[in-house]
C-alpha cells in the first residue's frame, strides 16, 4: 500500500467507517474512493455532491490533521457530513453558543439588549474578547445555557466544566445546526435576534476572518466565527464555523480540526478544503478571498487553560 493511500485512508476511510480489507491491493485501493463519494449528497445535484466529495477528499490528502467538515447548501441540497459526530474542544467557536443562549434569554424575558450585554457581545463575537465570554457565559448561567441546547436540539454538545466554556465539547453536526438555526426562520430566535447574531459575525476583526472564508466569492456577506487553543493531547484545536449568503447564495461550512502541530498548520488545513467547497458551490464565480496572510498573532492561544483531565 503507497503512503499516499494510507494517508488517504487515514483522513477519510476511517472517518466515515468504511470497512477496509487489508487482503488485497485493489480493495485496499477502492476504499478510499467509496469513503469520498460518501462525505456529501443531494438527490437533485448528484453530480456535484460527487465532485464535493471528491475534492474535499484531495484537500485533506497528505495533512496529519483530524478534520471534521459539515456543509449544507439550502440551494442546491447538497449536505455534506465527514466525522460530523466527533467531539473536539470548543476554543472559541463557542461564543456564538454563548450569544445564542444569552439572546434566546432576552426573549423569554420579554426584553432587549442591555448597552452593557451590546457590548460584551460585540467584543465577544468582533475581536474573540476572552473577557466578555467569561462575563456573558457566567451571566447567562448553565441552566440558561443548556436550555438554549436543548431548544436548538444541539443534542451532542456538552458544556464546559466551570468557567472553562474553551472546553465545551462540540461536534460539526451541532455546529451546523448552529448555523443554520441562525440563517433560518425557527422558534428559538426570531427574526431580529438572529440578524443581530449574523451582523456580529460579519464584522469580525481582519486578522481573525481565516479559516472557511477563503475561496468566497465576490459578492456574497461572509459570517464567521474561529477558535484557536493548543493543548497537551492532539495539538493545536484550530476550527472555523461559517454562512454565506448574498448573490442567491444561502450555505453553511463548519470545520473542525485537532492534532495540527501549529496553528498555522490548521488555518491551512481549513483553507484546503474551505477553497474546494467554495469552489464548487458556486461554478463560474472566481473566488475574491484569498489563503489568509500569517499574522503575528498566530501561535498566541485564544485563551489559557491550565493543565485538566482530557475530557473523553
Amino acid at each position: 500500500m503507497t503512503l499516499s493511500c494510507k494517508r488517504t485512508l487515514v483522513a477519510v476511510s476511517l472517518a466515515l467507517a468504511v470497512p477496509l480489507l487489508a487482503t488485497g491491493a485493489a480493495n485496499a485501493q477502492a476504499a478510499p474512493a467509496a469513503a469520498a463519494a460518501a462525505i456529501c449528497t443531494s438527490s437533485s445535484h448528484q453530480a456535484l455532491a460527487s465532485r464535493l466529495s471528491g475534492d474535499i477528499a484531495a484537500a485533506l490528502r497528505s495533512r496529519s490533521s483530524i478534520v471534521a467538515v459539515t456543509v449544507l447548501d439550502h440551494r442546491t441540497g447538497v449536505v455534506c457530513r465527514l466525522q460530523d459526530g466527533r467531539r473536539f474542544d470548543s476554543a472559541s467557536v463557542v461564543k456564538v453558543t454563548i450569544l445564542g443562549a444569552l439572546l434566546r434569554k432576552a426573549l423569554e424575558q420579554h426584553r432587549y439588549l442591555t448597552s452593557a450585554e451590546v457590548n460584551l457581545t460585540t467584543a465577544m463575537i468582533t475581536r474573540s474578547d476572552n473577557n466578555a465570554a467569561s462575563a456573558l457565559w457566567a451571566q447567562v448561567g448553565r441552566s440558561s445555557l443548556q436550555h438554549f441546547l436543548n431548544l436548538a436540539r444541539m443534542t451532542q454538545t456538552v458544556l464546559g466544566p466551570g468557567g472553562y466554556w474553551g472546553l465545551t465539547q462540540i461536534t460539526a453536526r451541532d455546529e451546523l445546526t448552529l448555523l443554520n438555526l441562525l440563517m433560518s426562520i425557527n422558534s428559538v430566535l426570531d427574526t431580529p435576534s438572529r440578524r443581530y447574531a449574523l451582523g456580529l459575525m460579519s464584522r469580525v476583526v481582519a486578522s481573525q476572518r481565516w479559516g472557511v472564508p477563503a475561496g468566497t466569492p465576490a459578492g456574497v456577506i461572509v459570517h464567521v466565527k474561529n477558535g484557536w487553543l493548543p493543548r497537551p493531547t492532539y495539538g493545536w484545536r484550530i476550527h472555523s464555523i461559517g454562512s454565506f449568503s448574498g448573490r442567491g447564495r444561502d450555505y453553511m461550512i463548519v470545520v473542525l480540526t485537532q492534532n495540527n502541530p501549529t496553528m498555522a498548520y490548521g488555518i491551512r488545513t481549513i483553507e484546503n478544503v474551505a477553497r474546494v467547497i467554495h469552489r464548487d458551490l458556486n461554478a463560474g464565480l472566481p473566488a475574491a478571498v484569498g489563503a489568509s496572510v500569517v499574522s503575528p498573532s498566530w501561535g498566541t492561544p485564544d485563551e489559557r487553560i491550565p493543565p485538566l483531565p482530557r475530557i473523553p
